[in-house]
């Protein structure tokens, strides 16, 4: 049985608004919330999350691959169980660490200078749309030795992807759309993968064709759903972290000046950005069998989603935890990108994010060099600022205003 009385629908604009002021009720007055409409349960608590998660045999993704294979034109690794999934996800952990991962690191600095030098002079911009937006999906094509003159399109076929999978629900003219974008995606991506499966790179695609497995090497199709995994799960996180993290550290001018005073400090801000405000908000799994959480019954085959962002945020887990801190001692910098996380910003268990340690070192790079190019920055004095998105969330726009530091004003000359 489901509780009766609802503190407030999570499907509701006035949610929508401003999740994170609804949370504490939620975690501490309905941390099994039901949704009538949809007939799914939301956990906020940190442990039920946790739970769920880490049990992947009584929570299983088979949510994802309904939601998913449509557009993913495959199955993807959070599809995957057993065997399979262990030897593809050791593949793709590969693909994001070690030598290929520092391979990435000059490409990634020669991004950043090349979309921030135009601005440098001017002293404003938009961080997400005139920066990072384009950085990260440039940052996810070279990985996959893909060129970077079709970017837009890619990002919008991509976009359509994520439109799809995110969304609770979808109309028929939208689903089209999405599925259409899709389409093209793999129509673009199939040439790629053909000339590498024929003559191997040093990328990410590479690696992919060319891996032994018991079954023998991965077919077309499903090295073309990994693909599209590539740029749907290191695209949007990588864009709103960044975001997100600077509208922090300006609003927080205190945590600001620490990071000033030992850039060190810049792996601590990723990993309290990601707890604090995560990008990715909620995973949904489906229950195997009948099941009690938090001393609900929630019957087999039902959906449940995890919220992370409420889970980030539990006191029984975090000291102070609604508090933005750089010093925080229950979280752990170190930590914070492996499977021993103690937020759930690159979820848990068997299916966390391959890609935690790329995304470190990536958001490592980009924010240590935006910081020795800019000072004193801030926001215009006409600015607005505004968080949207319900499975994934940040800012669609943050105008930033700076001065340029003298290594600033030497890359702009």
């Amino acid at each position: 049985m489901h509780p009766t009385a609802r503190i407030i629908s999570v499907l509701s604009d006035k949610f929508a608004r401003d999740p994170y002021a609804w949370y504490p009720q939620l975690r501490e007055n309905d941390p099994v919330h039901y949704e009538p409409g949809i007939g799914a349960y939301f956990l906020s608590r940190h442990e039920d999350v946790r739970r769920v998660l880490a049990e992947d045999q009584i929570f299983t993704t088979q949510a994802l691959r309904e939601r998913a294979e449509p557009v993913m034109r495959g199955r993807v690794l959070a599809q995957m169980t057993g065997a399979e999934h262990t030897a593809k996800h050791r593949t793709m952990i590969r693909g994001y660490t070690g030598p290929m991962l520092e391979d990435q690191i000059p490409l990634i600095r020669r991004n950043v200078e090349q979309l921030i030098r135009p601005h440098l002079r001017r002293g404003r911009f938009d961080l997400v749309k005139d920066f990072g937006q384009q950085l990260a999906i440039w940052v996810a094509l070279d990985s996959l030795g893909l060129p970077k003159d079709n970017w837009r399109n890619v990002h919008s076929w991509f976009q359509g992807v994520a439109e799809f999978v995110t969304s609770v629900t979808l109309t028929e003219e939208r689903y089209r759309h999405c599925v259409q974008c899709a389409r093209r995606l793999e129509d673009y991506l199939r040439p790629f993968i053909e000339e590498r499966r024929e003559n191997p790179g040093q990328d990410v695609i590479s690696l992919m064709c060319h891996t032994e497995y018991e079954s023998g090497r991965m077919s077309l199709h499903e090295v073309t759903a990994l693909c599209h995994n590539v740029l749907l799960a290191a695209t949007e996180p990588a864009d709103k972290t960044l975001a997100l993290l600077f509208r922090h550290l300006i609003t927080h001018p205190d945590q600001m000046a620490l990071v000033r005073g030992d850039p060190g400090l810049v792996t601590n801000a990723i990993a309290e950005t990601l707890r604090y405000t995560p990008p990715v908000q909620l995973i949904p799994r489906r229950t195997a069998e009948n099941v009690e959480i938090s001393g609900v019954a929630i019957p087999a085959e039902t959906m449940v989603w995890c919220m992370l962002a409420a889970a980030n945020r539990d006191p029984r887990v975090f000291e102070r935890p609604d508090t933005f801190d750089l010093q925080r001692t229950d979280l752990g910098p170190e930590r914070s990108f492996t499977a021993a996380a103690t937020h759930f910003g690159f979820g848990a268990g068997m299916h966390s994010c391959v890609g935690a340690a790329f995304a470190r070192r990536e958001l490592e790079t980009v924010v240590t060099m935006l910081l020795a190019l800019m000072e004193n920055i801030g926001f215009p004095e006409d600015a607005s600022y505004e968080e949207t998105g319900f499975y994934s969330r940040g800012p669609e726009s943050l105008t930033l205003t700076f001065d340029p530091t003298a290594e600033g004003r030497l890359l702009a000359a």
